[in-house]
């Protein structure tokens, strides 16, 4: 198939996530460079924690792919869903049924995509550390903005949104 020739498949554009794509899939070799061993060592609010469980918590993604994205992971360095315990495997489950509770509640979505992208291969950009993607999805979020203009249009800030969705955790 020639480039440009109209084909099957549709096309999910995301340019704003270049910058974490550059970084390569081995930018993460071990928990002193991994994003989600970290986090937890920092505050809720320069980390994007929305909650802290017992075996996993809750983070605002960095590069949503749209506003609210969450990513639900274990506290413990595992890479894949095989590794985490019968009591992580309970609260990444119950913690990923909340976040749509609360994102259904905070920002009215319609619809989710839930997901883990298991080793490199499988797509993940921090394979050794497993995480569940909970992303909040509405009718007509797929608009013409990203296509025509090259732009993601993002109504808040991610402090903002961190913050919306932790409160509205506590109220749910």
């Amino acid at each position: 198939m020639l480039a440009g020739v109209p084909d099957a498949y549709q096309r999910l554009w995301t340019p704003y996530r270049m910058a974490y794509v550059k970084g390569g899939q081995g930018q993460v070799t071990g928990t002193d460079d991994c994003p989600f061993c970290i986090g937890p060592t920092r505050s809720d609010e320069e980390s994007l924690i929305v909650h802290r469980g017992e075996t996993a918590f809750v983070v605002l993604n960095l590069f949503p792919y749209n506003p609210g994205h969450l990513l639900v992971c274990p506290y413990r360095h595992v890479p894949d869903y095989t590794d985490i315990t019968t009591e992580e495997t309970a609260e990444i489950a119950a913690l990923t049924q909340k976040a749509m509770r609360v994102l259904r509640a905070q920002s009215r979505a319609a619809g989710f995509n839930l997901g883990m992208n298991q080793g490199t291969a499988g797509g993940a950009g921090i394979a050794a550390h497993l995480h569940q993607h909970v992303v909040p999805r509405w009718n007509g979020d797929g608009n013409f903005f990203p296509i025509i203009a090259r732009t993601k249009a993002i109504s808040a800030t991610l402090a903002d949104v961190r913050q919306d969705i932790a409160d509205a955790w506590a109220a749910c």
